[in-house]
């Protein structure tokens, strides 16, 4: 059985998608990009700003489902330039404790909705 997660504290979806969807006690969360969902408009011109709404973003949709960064076992990171590695890993690690971090894959890609240089998703357990 699967249960729709939805905040106003995250951008909502610009697509046919929802911000998350517990199956079991599994909650997969959809990529966030750094959409401020205060004002619509996007986070642009500094990756580490960027970094952090999106981190903002999934906080409030875990929030929403009653859990933490704690909670989370996976993590995608998807770059427009993965030369942009050091500062969004630094900004991503704000929100862990080393020790207990999830699983993760960091990868390049051509392009991203809305055309954002940062998107992440994760996947998460009660």
């Amino acid at each position: 059985m699967k249960k729709i997660i939805s905040t106003t504290n995250a951008p909502a979806p610009i697509g046919p998608y929802n911000q998350a969807v517990f199956a079991g006690d599994t909650l997969f969360v959809s990529g966030q990009i750094p959409l401020d969902p205060k004002t619509g408009e996007l986070v642009s011109g500094d990756i580490a700003a960027e970094t952090k709404m999106v981190m903002q973003n999934l906080e409030a949709i875990l929030t929403e489902a009653g859990l933490t960064f704690e909670n989370v076992v996976k993590s995608s990171i998807f770059l427009s330039d993965m030369n942009s590695f050091a500062q969004v890993n630094e900004v991503y690690g704000t929100f862990f404790n080393e020790e207990t971090a999830p699983a993760r894959e960091t990868v390049e890609v051509a392009n991203l909705p809305k055309f954002v240089n940062v998107e992440i998703s994760m996947i998460a357990i009660k």
